[in-house]
């Protein structure tokens, strides 16, 4: 599969918001609460992601979604029924693992099938429902080769194949993409989106890395503790992250702290900068306030004279270079001692007069609305 483009799905594509409920859901392993009166609401048809780390509760939330855990409390719902204590075999709702769990004596229209002949489906349904299937993935030609015969994406393709067949009306992954290279990974990122789009299914998809929740996601949940801590579009996320861990967990960004100077909310005095910050909008605070602000590195400026402007800017030695492919990581260490990180892109480093080295003194510069306020 070459088609590397992600289908856009627009609002008409998304059903009603509360196809999957989450209500008030609770579980508990030994007396250790690992998911915390949770509530969620999927729509139909969206690819709905949920992103944390190791341990936040967000597998536990799949498995309960799946049937394979019951809720300590809490009820969940699906196109409107209660699914909370229907064993596994009886909810509309399949799981992909993310070892694919393919039987290897089987050969990958055998695998496809096993599904549909459990369930004692005519024959030659069964054998237009697989080839449908198949096809659907881009595997017709490889229905007699079995498992250790195939890539690792291809492997993936066929798992999806053996789960779509059931035309489940929830579609669970979980790490769907953790078996494969990085290169690859990339690649079924958007081959697995555009499949999921043409089949129409309500997905929700469990990862722990973030760049593949941005790239499939139509909404991601960041989990955090048992809790989902913000919830929205990628971009959402990304560009106004609600507290530091967001930030942080979220892409890569700079912590500065300070608190508010003057009358107007609009200033910030910040112990790590020469001169104060300026906010893109006035706060309702106080003089003394507190504030965390976010600034991504790609929102920074660089250069090897001072700036114009006086607000948002100030200066360090560069102290490490990472060379990232798109971008140029720099680390600068600011008079007051912290780092600063800095992307820099290749149009921007050719336009700088000499290539910046180890020890070079450089300026840096943001505009105020790269700063964005977070809880701690």
């Amino acid at each position: 599969m070459n088609n590397t483009t992600c289908v856009q799905k627009s609002p008409s594509d998304i059903g009603r918001p509360d196809f999957l409920q989450v209500v008030d859901v609770v579980k508990e392993f030994e007396g250790n609460t690992v998911v915390k009166s949770l509530n969620l609401s999927v729509a139909r048809n969206e690819m709905f992601a949920l992103l944390g780390s190791s341990g936040c509760g967000k597998s536990t939330l799949l498995r309960m979604m799946a049937g394979l855990e019951t809720p300590t409390s809490g009820r969940i719902l699906l196109d409107g029924e209660d699914i909370t204590d229907l064993p596994p075999h009886r909810r509309p709702v399949n799981m992909m693992f993310q070892s694919y769990a393919l039987f290897p004596h089987m050969t990958v229209a055998d695998n496809v099938a096993y599904g549909l002949k459990r369930e004692g489906v005519d024959k030659a349904e069964i054998r237009d429902r697989v080839s449908d299937a198949l096809q659907l993935v881009q595997m017709q030609d490889y229905a007699k080769r079995k498992p250790h015969q195939l890539s690792g994406g291809q492997q993936q393709r066929v798992a999806l194949a053996r789960t779509l067949i059931k035309r489940p009306k929830l579609l669970l992954l979980d790490e769907p993409m953790s078996a494969l290279d990085k290169k690859i990974r990339q690649q079924t990122q958007f081959e697995l989106g555009n499949i999921l789009y043409k089949v129409g299914v309500t997905c929700v998809m469990v990862t722990h890395d973030q760049e593949e929740a941005m790239t499939m996601a139509d909404r991601l949940a960041v989990m955090d503790a048992g809790r989902i801590v913000q919830l929205g579009s990628p971009e959402e996320v990304y560009e106004y992250p609600n507290s530091s861990f967001c930030a942080g967990f979220i892409g890569s960004t700079n912590m500065l702290q300070g608190s508010l100077l003057d009358d107007d909310c609009l200033q910030v005095d910040c112990q790590d900068m020469a001169a104060p910050l300026e906010l893109p909008s006035r706060l309702n605070g106080y003089v003394g306030m507190p504030l965390s602000l976010s600034l991504r590195p790609e929102r920074i400026a660089v250069s090897a004279s001072p700036f114009s402007q006086r607000s948002n800017t100030c200066e360090g030695r560069l102290e490490q270079i990472a060379y990232m492919g798109s971008y140029t990581l720099f680390y600068l260490r600011l008079d007051s001692g912290r780092l600063m990180g800095v992307h820099v892109s290749h149009h921007a480093l050719h336009d700088l007069e000499q290539r910046p080295t180890y020890g070079d003194r450089l300026h840096l510069a943001w505009q105020p609305d790269s700063l964005v306020m977070v809880t701690q």
